[in-house]
Protein backbone atom coordinates (compact mmCIF):
# COMPACT_ATOMS: atom_id res chain seq x y z
CA UNK A 1 0.00 0.00 0.00
CA UNK A 2 2.36 2.89 -1.38
CA UNK A 3 1.76 5.65 0.30
CA UNK A 4 3.39 9.43 -1.01
CA UNK A 5 3.86 10.82 2.97
CA UNK A 6 6.07 13.93 2.09
CA UNK A 7 3.67 15.49 0.12
CA UNK A 8 0.55 15.18 1.98
CA UNK A 9 2.57 15.61 4.80
CA UNK A 10 3.33 19.24 3.75
CA UNK A 11 -0.23 19.99 2.02
CA UNK A 12 -2.09 18.67 4.98
CA UNK A 13 0.42 21.11 7.52
CA UNK A 14 0.31 24.30 5.11
CA UNK A 15 -3.75 23.92 4.72
CA UNK A 16 -5.67 21.93 7.08
CA UNK A 17 -9.35 21.56 5.20
CA UNK A 18 -11.56 20.46 7.98
CA UNK A 19 -12.66 23.13 10.38
CA UNK A 20 -15.26 22.57 13.53
CA UNK A 21 -12.99 19.13 13.32
CA UNK A 22 -9.42 18.11 14.91
CA UNK A 23 -9.06 15.77 11.50
CA UNK A 24 -7.07 17.26 9.01
CA UNK A 25 -7.97 16.18 5.32
CA UNK A 26 -5.53 17.44 2.68
CA UNK A 27 -6.90 18.01 -0.81
CA UNK A 28 -4.70 15.29 -2.14
CA UNK A 29 -6.83 12.24 -0.68
CA UNK A 30 -9.35 10.35 -2.31
CA UNK A 31 -12.90 10.26 -0.11
CA UNK A 32 -15.26 7.61 -0.53
CA UNK A 33 -18.80 7.97 -1.19
CA UNK A 34 -19.88 7.53 2.05
CA UNK A 35 -19.25 10.94 3.61
CA UNK A 36 -19.54 10.02 7.04
CA UNK A 37 -16.63 8.17 7.58
CA UNK A 38 -14.45 10.70 8.14
CA UNK A 39 -16.70 12.63 11.07
CA UNK A 40 -17.12 8.95 12.50
CA UNK A 41 -13.12 8.82 12.24
CA UNK A 42 -12.65 12.22 14.24
CA UNK A 43 -15.00 10.66 16.62
CA UNK A 44 -12.85 7.90 17.23
CA UNK A 45 -10.11 9.75 17.54
CA UNK A 46 -11.27 12.15 20.30
CA UNK A 47 -12.31 9.62 22.39
CA UNK A 48 -8.78 7.73 21.98
CA UNK A 49 -7.78 9.88 25.02
CA UNK A 50 -10.38 8.24 27.21
CA UNK A 51 -10.63 4.85 28.89
CA UNK A 52 -10.63 2.64 26.11
CA UNK A 53 -13.80 0.65 27.52
CA UNK A 54 -15.15 4.61 27.17
CA UNK A 55 -14.14 5.32 23.48
CA UNK A 56 -18.18 4.03 21.71
CA UNK A 57 -16.41 3.43 18.20
CA UNK A 58 -14.68 0.43 18.52
CA UNK A 59 -15.78 -2.60 17.12
CA UNK A 60 -16.76 -4.88 19.65
CA UNK A 61 -15.82 -8.06 18.34
CA UNK A 62 -11.62 -6.19 18.12
CA UNK A 63 -11.87 -4.79 21.43
CA UNK A 64 -8.44 -6.44 23.00
CA UNK A 65 -6.77 -5.98 19.44
CA UNK A 66 -7.57 -1.81 18.91
CA UNK A 67 -7.35 -1.60 23.15
CA UNK A 68 -3.36 -1.94 22.39
CA UNK A 69 -3.48 -0.19 19.93
CA UNK A 70 -5.43 2.97 21.73
CA UNK A 71 -3.10 2.68 24.40
CA UNK A 72 -0.16 3.77 21.92
CA UNK A 73 -2.83 7.04 20.57
CA UNK A 74 -2.94 8.45 24.41
CA UNK A 75 -1.66 11.72 24.65
CA UNK A 76 -0.50 11.70 21.30
CA UNK A 77 -1.45 15.37 20.35
CA UNK A 78 0.99 16.60 23.54
CA UNK A 79 4.27 18.24 22.78
CA UNK A 80 5.86 18.61 26.40
CA UNK A 81 8.76 20.81 25.02
CA UNK A 82 5.76 23.58 23.92
CA UNK A 83 3.54 22.26 26.81
CA UNK A 84 0.90 22.31 24.26
CA UNK A 85 -1.54 19.70 24.37
CA UNK A 86 -3.01 20.09 20.91
CA UNK A 87 0.34 20.60 18.85
CA UNK A 88 0.30 17.14 16.74
CA UNK A 89 -2.50 17.19 14.68
CA UNK A 90 -4.20 13.82 13.40
CA UNK A 91 -3.95 14.11 9.36
CA UNK A 92 -6.05 11.46 6.99
CA UNK A 93 -3.34 10.26 4.93
CA UNK A 94 -5.16 7.70 2.72
CA UNK A 95 -8.37 5.80 2.20
CA UNK A 96 -8.73 2.63 0.81
CA UNK A 97 -11.85 0.67 0.21
CA UNK A 98 -11.51 -3.58 0.98
CA UNK A 99 -14.09 -5.81 1.26
CA UNK A 100 -17.15 -5.81 3.09
CA UNK A 101 -18.26 -2.20 3.57
CA UNK A 102 -14.44 -1.62 5.09
CA UNK A 103 -11.54 0.82 4.95
CA UNK A 104 -8.20 1.00 5.32
CA UNK A 105 -7.00 3.90 7.00
CA UNK A 106 -4.08 6.10 7.46
CA UNK A 107 -3.60 8.56 10.05
CA UNK A 108 -0.24 10.46 10.67
CA UNK A 109 0.14 12.74 13.63
CA UNK A 110 1.78 15.97 12.62
CA UNK A 111 3.18 19.29 14.35
CA UNK A 112 4.18 22.17 12.52
CA UNK A 113 6.29 24.84 13.95
CA UNK A 114 9.82 27.14 12.94
CA UNK A 115 8.71 26.27 8.83
CA UNK A 116 9.33 22.59 9.43
CA UNK A 117 7.08 19.46 9.59
CA UNK A 118 7.11 17.47 13.11
CA UNK A 119 5.78 13.86 12.43
CA UNK A 120 4.90 12.22 15.92
CA UNK A 121 3.43 8.92 14.80
CA UNK A 122 1.48 7.24 11.98
CA UNK A 123 -1.17 5.13 12.43
CA UNK A 124 -3.36 2.38 10.51
CA UNK A 125 -7.01 1.71 11.15
CA UNK A 126 -9.77 -0.49 9.64
CA UNK A 127 -13.34 1.63 9.74
CA UNK A 128 -16.57 -1.41 9.37
CA UNK A 129 -19.70 -0.23 8.43
CA UNK A 130 -22.20 -0.43 11.10
CA UNK A 131 -25.70 0.67 9.54
CA UNK A 132 -25.60 3.72 8.59
CA UNK A 133 -22.51 5.27 10.77
CA UNK A 134 -19.05 3.09 11.22
CA UNK A 135 -17.04 1.29 14.33
CA UNK A 136 -12.97 0.96 13.49
CA UNK A 137 -10.43 -1.43 14.95
CA UNK A 138 -6.81 -1.97 14.46
CA UNK A 139 -5.41 -4.41 12.01
CA UNK A 140 -4.11 -6.59 13.97
CA UNK A 141 -6.43 -9.56 13.42
CA UNK A 142 -6.57 -8.88 9.50
CA UNK A 143 -2.66 -8.85 9.41
CA UNK A 144 -2.26 -12.44 11.40
CA UNK A 145 -5.29 -13.86 9.42
CA UNK A 146 -3.17 -16.62 7.96
CA UNK A 147 -0.94 -17.17 11.49
CA UNK A 148 -0.81 -20.50 13.65
CA UNK A 149 -2.49 -21.23 16.96
CA UNK A 150 -1.64 -23.25 19.54
CA UNK A 151 -3.15 -23.56 23.20
CA UNK A 152 -1.20 -24.12 26.29
CA UNK A 153 -3.73 -23.96 29.10
CA UNK A 154 -5.71 -20.54 28.74
CA UNK A 155 -3.25 -19.46 26.77
CA UNK A 156 -3.30 -19.17 23.32
CA UNK A 157 -0.02 -18.32 21.20
CA UNK A 158 -0.15 -16.78 17.36
CA UNK A 159 2.78 -17.38 15.62
CA UNK A 160 3.59 -16.96 11.88
CA UNK A 161 6.07 -20.38 11.77
CA UNK A 162 6.65 -22.56 14.85
CA UNK A 163 7.48 -22.43 18.33
CA UNK A 164 10.24 -23.50 20.92
CA UNK A 165 8.53 -26.52 22.84
CA UNK A 166 11.55 -26.13 26.13
CA UNK A 167 10.11 -22.42 26.18
CA UNK A 168 6.14 -23.31 26.19
CA UNK A 169 7.33 -25.98 29.01
CA UNK A 170 8.70 -23.35 31.38
CA UNK A 171 5.80 -21.12 30.03
CA UNK A 172 3.06 -23.82 31.42
CA UNK A 173 5.36 -24.71 34.36
CA UNK A 174 5.82 -21.13 35.64
CA UNK A 175 2.16 -20.12 34.88
CA UNK A 176 1.21 -23.33 36.87
CA UNK A 177 3.05 -21.59 39.77
CA UNK A 178 1.97 -18.08 39.72
CA UNK A 179 -1.43 -18.82 39.19
CA UNK A 180 -1.80 -21.05 42.20
CA UNK A 181 -0.04 -17.62 44.58
CA UNK A 182 -2.42 -15.40 42.40
CA UNK A 183 -5.31 -17.06 41.91
CA UNK A 184 -5.30 -16.19 38.14
CA UNK A 185 -5.90 -20.04 36.34
CA UNK A 186 -9.00 -18.88 35.05
CA UNK A 187 -7.59 -15.47 32.83
CA UNK A 188 -7.45 -16.03 29.58
CA UNK A 189 -4.20 -14.64 27.51
CA UNK A 190 -3.54 -14.51 23.96
CA UNK A 191 0.41 -14.06 22.91
CA UNK A 192 1.08 -12.53 19.47
CA UNK A 193 4.70 -13.59 19.03
CA UNK A 194 6.08 -11.08 16.36
CA UNK A 195 9.08 -10.93 14.37
CA UNK A 196 10.99 -8.01 16.37
CA UNK A 197 9.46 -5.21 17.07
CA UNK A 198 8.76 -3.44 13.76
CA UNK A 199 6.29 -6.39 12.60
CA UNK A 200 4.84 -5.79 16.51
CA UNK A 201 4.03 -2.33 15.93
CA UNK A 202 2.73 -2.92 12.36
CA UNK A 203 0.38 -5.75 13.72
CA UNK A 204 -1.16 -3.10 16.41
CA UNK A 205 -1.52 -0.71 13.50
CA UNK A 206 1.63 1.75 14.65
CA UNK A 207 3.73 2.17 11.45
CA UNK A 208 5.63 4.90 13.22
CA UNK A 209 6.11 6.33 16.66
CA UNK A 210 8.76 8.44 17.75
CA UNK A 211 9.31 6.80 20.82
CA UNK A 212 10.64 3.78 19.58
CA UNK A 213 12.91 4.99 17.12
CA UNK A 214 16.43 2.50 17.54
CA UNK A 215 14.23 0.05 19.68
CA UNK A 216 15.07 -3.38 18.57
CA UNK A 217 13.11 -5.21 21.43
CA UNK A 218 9.65 -4.76 23.49
CA UNK A 219 6.43 -6.35 24.53
CA UNK A 220 2.87 -4.37 24.28
CA UNK A 221 0.45 -5.62 26.87
CA UNK A 222 -3.58 -4.45 27.29
CA UNK A 223 -6.98 -6.05 29.38
CA UNK A 224 -9.87 -5.91 27.99
CA UNK A 225 -11.82 -7.39 31.24
CA UNK A 226 -10.36 -11.10 31.84
CA UNK A 227 -8.52 -11.40 28.91
CA UNK A 228 -4.93 -9.74 28.25
CA UNK A 229 -3.93 -9.19 24.96
CA UNK A 230 0.20 -9.28 24.24
CA UNK A 231 2.33 -8.37 21.67
CA UNK A 232 6.08 -9.79 21.76
CA UNK A 233 9.31 -9.31 19.85
CA UNK A 234 9.40 -13.11 20.10
CA UNK A 235 8.55 -15.05 16.93
CA UNK A 236 9.28 -18.33 17.82
CA UNK A 237 9.13 -17.81 21.72
CA UNK A 238 12.45 -18.94 22.11
CA UNK A 239 13.12 -16.58 25.19
CA UNK A 240 11.09 -16.68 27.94
CA UNK A 241 11.78 -14.99 31.18
CA UNK A 242 10.24 -15.98 34.55
CA UNK A 243 10.96 -13.03 35.93
CA UNK A 244 8.24 -11.13 33.62
CA UNK A 245 6.10 -13.74 33.37
CA UNK A 246 5.55 -12.79 37.06
CA UNK A 247 5.19 -9.73 36.39
CA UNK A 248 2.41 -10.72 33.33
CA UNK A 249 0.20 -12.99 35.77
CA UNK A 250 0.07 -10.06 38.59
CA UNK A 251 -1.69 -7.90 36.32
CA UNK A 252 -4.32 -9.97 35.52
CA UNK A 253 -4.72 -10.00 39.53
CA UNK A 254 -4.49 -6.34 40.08
CA UNK A 255 -3.16 -3.22 38.30
CA UNK A 256 0.39 -3.35 38.98
CA UNK A 257 0.55 0.53 39.44
CA UNK A 258 -1.68 -0.03 42.62
CA UNK A 259 1.09 -2.34 43.83
CA UNK A 260 4.05 -1.83 46.15
CA UNK A 261 7.25 -2.12 43.21
CA UNK A 262 9.94 -3.02 45.49
CA UNK A 263 7.52 -5.69 46.88
CA UNK A 264 6.80 -6.93 43.38
CA UNK A 265 10.35 -6.92 41.48
CA UNK A 266 10.98 -8.92 45.09
CA UNK A 267 8.62 -11.48 44.31
CA UNK A 268 9.73 -12.11 40.78
CA UNK A 269 13.18 -11.65 41.46
CA UNK A 270 12.46 -14.66 44.59
CA UNK A 271 10.76 -16.72 42.28
CA UNK A 272 11.26 -16.32 38.55
CA UNK A 273 15.55 -15.04 38.94
CA UNK A 274 16.44 -12.33 36.25
CA UNK A 275 18.61 -11.75 33.02
CA UNK A 276 18.87 -15.62 32.70
CA UNK A 277 19.99 -16.24 36.45
CA UNK A 278 18.32 -17.98 39.33
CA UNK A 279 17.79 -16.52 42.57
CA UNK A 280 20.58 -18.26 44.01
CA UNK A 281 23.21 -17.02 41.15
CA UNK A 282 21.42 -13.54 41.93
CA UNK A 283 21.60 -13.79 45.60
CA UNK A 284 25.45 -14.46 45.81
CA UNK A 285 25.99 -11.51 43.74
CA UNK A 286 23.94 -9.24 45.97
CA UNK A 287 26.05 -10.67 49.25
CA UNK A 288 29.38 -10.36 47.39
CA UNK A 289 28.82 -6.85 46.07
CA UNK A 290 25.93 -4.99 48.79
CA UNK A 291 25.76 -7.50 51.45
CA UNK A 292 29.59 -7.96 52.58
CA UNK A 293 29.76 -4.52 53.84
CA UNK A 294 28.86 -4.41 57.23
CA UNK A 295 28.02 -0.65 57.16
CA UNK A 296 25.54 -0.83 54.93
CA UNK A 297 22.38 0.75 56.33
CA UNK A 298 19.46 -1.36 54.63
CA UNK A 299 16.46 1.44 55.83
CA UNK A 300 18.89 4.19 54.19
CA UNK A 301 19.05 1.87 51.11
CA UNK A 302 14.93 1.87 51.02
CA UNK A 303 15.46 6.27 50.19
CA UNK A 304 18.35 5.98 47.83
CA UNK A 305 18.74 2.60 46.05
CA UNK A 306 21.88 0.87 45.79
CA UNK A 307 23.01 -1.33 42.40
CA UNK A 308 24.89 -4.55 42.36
CA UNK A 309 25.49 -5.76 38.77
CA UNK A 310 24.95 -9.59 37.15
CA UNK A 311 26.83 -9.60 33.89
CA UNK A 312 25.94 -6.08 32.18
CA UNK A 313 22.54 -5.71 33.87
CA UNK A 314 22.08 -3.61 37.48
CA UNK A 315 19.87 -4.72 39.96
CA UNK A 316 18.26 -2.68 43.04
CA UNK A 317 19.54 -4.24 46.61
CA UNK A 318 16.11 -3.11 47.94
CA UNK A 319 14.64 -5.20 45.64
CA UNK A 320 16.40 -8.74 46.79
CA UNK A 321 15.60 -7.26 50.31
CA UNK A 322 11.77 -7.31 49.73
CA UNK A 323 12.93 -11.11 47.84
CA UNK A 324 13.88 -11.96 51.60
CA UNK A 325 10.62 -10.71 53.39
CA UNK A 326 8.65 -11.78 50.69
CA UNK A 327 10.15 -15.74 51.63
CA UNK A 328 9.88 -15.44 55.26
CA UNK A 329 6.41 -14.28 55.38
CA UNK A 330 4.91 -16.63 52.45
CA UNK A 331 6.56 -19.24 54.93
CA UNK A 332 5.17 -18.02 57.80
CA UNK A 333 1.63 -16.96 56.95
CA UNK A 334 1.65 -18.54 53.27
CA UNK A 335 1.08 -16.24 50.14
CA UNK A 336 -2.04 -14.54 51.73
CA UNK A 337 0.92 -12.91 53.77
CA UNK A 338 3.43 -11.57 50.65
CA UNK A 339 -0.28 -10.12 48.68
CA UNK A 340 -1.19 -8.05 51.83
CA UNK A 341 2.22 -6.54 51.53
CA UNK A 342 2.27 -6.58 47.81
CA UNK A 343 -0.91 -4.30 47.97
CA UNK A 344 0.14 -1.82 50.66
CA UNK A 345 0.52 0.67 48.06
CA UNK A 346 2.52 2.42 45.47
CA UNK A 347 6.13 3.05 46.83
CA UNK A 348 6.31 6.27 48.59
CA UNK A 349 8.79 8.25 49.71
CA UNK A 350 9.31 7.81 53.31
CA UNK A 351 7.51 4.01 52.89
CA UNK A 352 4.99 4.67 55.57
CA UNK A 353 2.42 2.29 54.59
CA UNK A 354 4.83 -0.31 54.25
CA UNK A 355 6.59 -0.25 57.22
CA UNK A 356 2.99 -0.08 58.60
CA UNK A 357 2.02 -3.16 56.50
CA UNK A 358 5.41 -4.88 57.70
CA UNK A 359 5.26 -4.50 61.38
CA UNK A 360 1.73 -5.95 61.65
CA UNK A 361 2.94 -8.92 59.38
CA UNK A 362 6.31 -9.61 61.23
CA UNK A 363 6.33 -7.09 64.03
CA UNK A 364 9.08 -5.32 62.49
CA UNK A 365 9.23 -2.05 63.15
CA UNK A 366 11.01 0.94 60.93
CA UNK A 367 13.60 1.48 64.01
CA UNK A 368 14.22 -2.30 64.34
CA UNK A 369 14.20 -2.57 60.56
CA UNK A 370 17.96 -2.50 59.56
CA UNK A 371 18.70 -4.94 62.37
CA UNK A 372 15.86 -7.45 61.09
CA UNK A 373 17.37 -7.35 57.42
CA UNK A 374 21.03 -8.18 58.39
CA UNK A 375 19.04 -11.47 60.29
CA UNK A 376 17.15 -12.57 57.35
CA UNK A 377 20.33 -12.51 55.28
CA UNK A 378 22.54 -14.66 57.94
CA UNK A 379 19.27 -16.73 57.90
CA UNK A 380 19.78 -17.19 54.01
CA UNK A 381 23.44 -17.47 54.65
CA UNK A 382 23.21 -20.69 56.59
Amino acid sequence: MKTFILPILLSCCAAPAVAQSSLQIPSGVRLPKEQQLTGKLDAFLLAADKDNEANPWVLPAERATTFVQLDELKEIRYNPARNDSNFYKPCLMNIVPMKGRRYWIQVAYIGYANDSVQLRASFDFIAHASGDSFLFSSPLSYLSRNWKTKRVGNTTFRYPAGLNSKSLEAYRRYTDLYDAKLHTADKQQTIYCCAGTIELQRLAGVTYKSDYNGRSSGAWATMDGNSKLILQANDSYAYFDPHDHWHERLSMAVARSKTNRPVDEGCAYLYGGSWGMGWPAIYKAFKEQVAAHPETDWAALKEQPVFFKTGDYSNSADYIVNALWVKKIEREKGFAGVWTLLNCGPYSKGNEQYYKTLEALTGTTRAGYNDAVWELIRREQD
